[in-house]
């Protein structure tokens, strides 16, 4: 009857992370840091978690000698993200039904 929701952006950070990258070509970490009132430090271990399943794609340049990471959803980080939200429709709708 209810479908599972992805473990993965079943987390408050990295479902924020996935919400963003959906509605820009690609963002820049402190964006994202800004944007979602992580901490550096979580916001690099979500990203990789979200980078290891595929997700996302990361990038490292440098701008004016300073480190600049970036970051853009995949197809993969899209199919996830609308069968999440699909899901929860789901479990929304069979609410509003009774």
């Amino acid at each position: 009857m209810f479908k599972d929701l992805d473990p993965l952006l079943h987390s408050q950070l990295r479902l924020a992370i996935v919400s963003l990258l959906m509605s820009v070509e690609e963002a820049e970490f402190n964006f994202i840091k800004e944007k979602t009132k992580s901490t550096a430090g979580n916001l690099s271990v979500q990203l990789s978690k979200l980078k290891d399943a595929g997700y996302i794609e990361v990038g490292k340049s440098f701008r004016d000698n300073f480190p600049l990471t970036t970051c853009k959803i995949t197809e993969n980080g899209k199919v996830a993200f609308d069968h999440y939200v699909s899901a929860l429709e789901g479990y929304i709708k069979l609410r509003d039904s009774q």
